[in-house]
């Protein structure tokens, strides 16, 4: 039987791969495994209003089309629902297709929805009411996502060079943290609540962190000196930032940090106000996702079209 299936499309997201996403999926989408329909967000968190919409009217799936925004709207949205959800990237950072190992190219990571192969993953709870499925955090990170919430440009360009005039002016705060029944004190430039390895761009904050593993990965990152940057970027992009000695990390499944006082939260990149104490939890297992099948890669990858054709002449 046929998947009924949502398409949610950002049409601003990332650096406009989303332009051609409807001749795209009559492309490289098997029509023969999905009925599907596009809509396209008008507004913010619309996506999720449009995905909980779906998922109360029984769709078997609803696809994010967009950047790690457009991924937690649509999580968001079927947060708490059996609808699997889907992923095309079309952002910049896209941290969490990533993670999957989804092909960034529109087109291929529609093919990898024709695998339907299933992940059920791990979410994250903040202050019982936002969720976020790659990653979170409060001080310069979620800083960052303030201020590209009303940025006028979007990609990798415009998040360096925000990160760099924004650099100096940022300074440490003092935080609260309980986790593991232990309370501890720490001055940090950022904390970083991760349910993956990244943030996105294949920046890793948290090395060891696993999407499956019923743990939040903590990196209470110290501000890295101009003259240690060189030193400590490359581990960020290798995966070994455990390393550096600005970075102390924790593993746990509940946290609560006090002492926010910028009031803002990074939910996947995007910026959202919270309040001064921001209480994280683990939602194990709680988020059913196409994602490609490693064990199998190449399975059901090729053009639909084509694969007809192939199928006729037999």
């Amino acid at each position: 039987m046929k998947k009924k299936t949502l398409i949610v499309v950002n049409p601003i997201s990332g650096i406009g791969r989303q332009k051609r996403i409807e001749t795209m999926l009559k492309q490289n989408l098997n029509e023969d495994l999905y009925d599907y329909e596009v809509r396209y967000t008008e507004h913010i968190h619309h996506g999720t209003a449009i995905a909980r919409d779906a998922a109360d009217k029984g769709y078997d799936c609803v696809v994010a089309c967009g950047g790690d925004g457009s991924v937690n709207d649509v999580a968001n949205g079927l947060r708490g629902s059996d609808t699997r959800m889907g992923i095309i990237p079309c952002g910049s950072g896209n941290g969490l297709a990533r993670s999957l190992k989804i092909p960034l190219q529109p087109w291929l990571a529609i093919r990898v929805l024709n695998q339907q192969y299933e992940q059920t993953i791990d979410s994250i709870l903040v202050n019982g009411k936002h969720l976020a499925v790659n990653a979170a955090g409060v001080g310069y990170d979620a800083y960052i996502a303030r201020l590209m919430k009303v940025a006028k440009t979007r990609g990798l360009a415009a998040y360096t060079n925000l990160i760099l005039r924004e650099y100096d002016r940022y300074k440490c705060s003092d935080y609260r943290l309980i986790l593991n029944g232990k309370e501890y004190q720490r001055t940090a430039w950022f904390i970083a609540v991760a349910n993956s390895q990244q943030f996105g761009y294949n920046l890793a904050v948290a090395p060891k962190a696993k999407l499956d593993d019923g743990l939040m990965d903590i990196s209470i990152i110290d501000k890295v000196p101009i003259d240690h940057v060189p030193i400590t970027a490359p581990l960020a992009f290798s995966n070994h930032l455990d390393l550096s000695q600005h970075v102390e990390m924790f593993r746990t499944s509940d946290l609560v940090i006090e002492g926010n006082a910028d009031k803002w939260v990074n939910l996947d990149g995007e910026g959202e106000n919270v309040g001064s104490t921001v209480h994280f939890q683990v939602l194990p297992k709680s988020v059913k996702i196409y994602a490609r099948d490693l064990k199998n890669p190449f399975r059901n990858m090729v053009s639909p079209t084509f694969e007809k054709l192939i199928t006729q002449q037999k």
